[in-house]
């Protein structure tokens, strides 16, 4: 099953939008449903299962209000190198691959809390 994460991103003039990512695809949508929508089209069936879990996405014990914040200048800078033709440099796209994974390991854990709470 491939691990699908939806992130909220700002643009340069605050409007907010959503990434989806799936290993090396990616997609935006205005929603996370329409960035979630344009990245399955770009898998194939074996590749997606999902347990899909909506977030307010709040900071919380799991992904700090910092992180977010990092994560989301990271985005910020990634789209503008991209849109460029360019990549990020080399450090600032570890740290980012890091925070993804990161908030993808707090989705998990938010997840698990979840399910504890239901279960109780």
């Amino acid at each position: 099953m491939t691990t699908v994460a939806i992130l909220p991103i700002s643009g340069a003039d605050g409007e907010k939008s959503y990434r989806a990512i799936a290993g090396d695809k990616h997609s935006v949508g205005k929603t996370a449903g329409q960035a979630l929508d344009a990245l399955t089209a770009q898998l194939d069936e074996m590749e997606f299962g999902a347990l899909l879990v909506i977030q307010s996405f709040q900071p919380d014990s799991f992904f700090s209000e910092e992180q977010q914040e990092r994560l989301s200048e990271l985005m910020e800078s990634w789209r503008s190198a991209r849109d460029q033709g360019l990549a990020l440099p080399p450090e600032q796209q570890v740290e980012l691959d890091s925070l993804v994974e990161l908030e993808l390991r707090a989705a998990t854990a938010r997840t698990a809390a979840f399910m504890q709470q239901g279960n109780s």
